[in-house]
């Protein structure tokens, strides 16, 4: 089986469970506290290997706790860390997670700590690697990688969440399979319908599939001009934090598999979903066959529903 790589951020996550997201001037009393990690790269990575795949993690962390238990965690899961660079100087990112009733979550993260240079990836080929995974918060390095992946005609996929437009604009002209975040998809084509805005990124960069997530409401995917939209599975959401990194880890191993753009994001969707309905962060991860379950019962809803209707 060949290796997923996946390339971005490690973040210690320090979440606070509250009755409700506080507005701006509101004191908020915590119902539960639990110290977990997260990050793009990093819980994409894990999502694969709990799914069955094989993946890679190229990272930085802190010699410091954290980033002890951090990588600890990521190998008992599976995941190969041999390419995280342990830094002495700083410590390894950090976020506060604020967690509602509902599952809806706000997070500060704390990104100043470790240095940004790509120098300390490692000197790796892609020797036998299916696909590339990047995320758009360590830059430097994703693009060093991306760059590294077109030389070897290996695929490519780029979690367009946040940061700099100057630097979105320069991952996705290097990546094969762009998937934005709602809001990441505003950050860089603006306002407007989410059709609209796949569009506007088409154009700007064809021969690439485009798409866009959106919690609750499923992903849309611009495949060969046509707007295919992928419903989300209805579960009830304990914690959503870290669905979109399960979603893009699910979608590579998908495509890896050989499955179809449309196909692998019906697969990421199911995983997605069992995410948020488990919470727990990556001890909440779903295995292969949980989301085959939901996959097959989530068929034979919609085939009832359509028959019930003709």
């Amino acid at each position: 089986m060949m290796r997923i790589v996946c390339v971005g951020n490690l973040v210690h996550d320090e979440v606070f469970r509250v009755g409700a997201l506080p507005s701006s001037g509101i004191k908020t009393g915590v119902l539960d506290y639990e110290s977990r990690f997260g990050g793009p790269a990093a819980t994409a990575a894990v999502a694969i290997a709990r799914l069955g795949g094989r993946a890679a993690y190229w990272g930085r962390v802190g010699q410091d706790d954290a980033g002890r238990e951090a990588l600890r965690l990521m190998q008992a899961s599976g995941v190969d860390c041999s390419g995280v660079a342990q830094l002495p100087a700083g410590r390894t990112l950090r976020a506060i997670v604020l967690v509602d009733a509902r599952g809806e979550r706000s997070i500060v993260s704390d990104r100043r700590s470790l240095a940004p240079d790509p120098a300390v990836l490692p000197d790796d080929p892609l020797d036998g690697t299916a696909a590339v995974l990047v995320d758009s918060r360590w830059p430097a390095a994703a693009e060093v990688v991306l760059d590294r992946a077109r030389k070897r005609r290996v695929p490519t996929i780029f979690d367009a969440d946040g940061g700099l437009a100057a630097d979105g604009e320069r991952l996705l002209a290097k990546a094969d399979h762009i998937v934005f975040s709602s809001e990441g998809l505003r950050d860089y084509a603006g306002e407007g319908p989410p059709e609209q805005l796949l569009r506007r990124c088409a154009r700007a960069a064809p021969g690439r599939i485009f798409a866009v997530t959106r919690g609750a409401e499923g992903s849309l995917w611009l495949v060969d001009g046509d707007i295919v939209p992928v419903p989300a599975f209805s579960v009830a959401i304990a914690d959503s934090t870290g669905c979109g990194d399960v979603f893009h880890g699910a979608y590579a191993l998908g495509l890896c598999e050989g499955m179809s753009p449309v196909v692998a994001a019906h697969f990421a969707a199911a995983a997605a979903a069992l995410k948020g309905a488990r919470g727990r962060g990556w001890d909440g991860m779903p295995d292969r066959a949980a989301v085959v379950r939901l996959l097959t019962d989530g068929e034979r809803s919609r085939t009832e529903v359509a028959q019930l209707e003709s």
